[in-house]
């Protein structure tokens, strides 16, 4: 990647668009302190070194975050409303993502204050979806959380497939997921801060700094649930759930 960074700078490019985790806009920065950079990721980019505030980026970095990881403790709650009485709730993360020790964090507090045991499982590529849903029924897991990733995102047809095969109900970051056949998600509309940070990239290609473009945060968070899912896994969702949710798939 810092190649291919590189190769951007030298052409030279009139912006970077990075996308995905904070590493493409990491290595961008790192490769150039000029050439504007735009991100549309779900970590906290202060904390992750991208800017220096949501507010007043500074420097040549701005762009638009989903805060995916820090709603894992959100979901957590709202798994427990789905599947009530739930003895261990499994969380699947990619260890080599650079948000999982912030999705573990945030989920290990939830767990202690709600008093809900987890098991956390590992899997860095599809390769190794299989094993860790043997692992999740090996340990008695009866509901997941399924933890932020793009490798999860890009192959979710399989892991949905692992959950409905094992009959094991899950809630899911994007909408993407439900509508695919996931039970439910929770979390900031993706193609939405990716449509915003597309118009940061419009607005530095006519001249504005991003230095002075606030980081822009969602508004607005989406329970989505597939009512076809629960149906398939013997699930009734509570009705004062199904009524808080913002799209219910029949």
């Amino acid at each position: 990647m810092p190649t291919l960074a590189s190769e951007l700078v030298a052409r030279p490019v009139n912006v970077i668009f990075a996308f995905g985790t904070p590493i493409p806009a990491r290595v961008a920065k790192a490769a150039t302190t000029t050439i504007p950079i735009v991100f549309a990721y779900g970590g906290d980019p202060v904390a992750d070194g991208l800017v220096t505030s949501l507010n007043r980026p500074g420097g040549n970095v701005t762009g638009a975050t989903f805060i995916t990881a820090a709603l894992a403790a959100k979901r957590l709650e709202l798994l427990r409303e789905l599947v009530p009485n739930v003895d261990t709730i499994g969380v699947l993360v990619n260890p080599k993502n650079q948000l999982a020790d912030t999705q573990l964090r945030d989920v290990d507090a939830a767990s202690r204050s709600l008093g809900q045991p987890v098991y956390i499982a590992y899997a860095s590529s599809e390769n190794e979806f299989g094993a860790a849903f043997a692992a999740l029924v090996r340990q008695g897991v009866r509901a997941l959380l399924l933890g932020t990733d793009t490798i999860f995102f890009n192959r979710r047809d399989q892991l949905i497939a692992l959950a409905a095969s094992h009959r094991i109900p899950a809630i899911y970051t994007f909408r993407e997921y439900v509508r695919d056949g996931g039970l439910a998600s929770y979390g900031a509309i993706q193609t939405e801060t990716i449509r915003q940070a597309g118009i940061y990239v419009g607005r530095i290609l006519k001249g504005a700094s991003p230095g002075d473009l606030p980081v822009v945060q969602p508004t607005k968070f989406e329970l989505v649930i597939n009512l076809k899912t629960a149906k398939s896994l013997g699930l009734d969702i509570p009705p004062t759930l199904l009524a808080r949710a913002d799209e219910v798939i029949e």
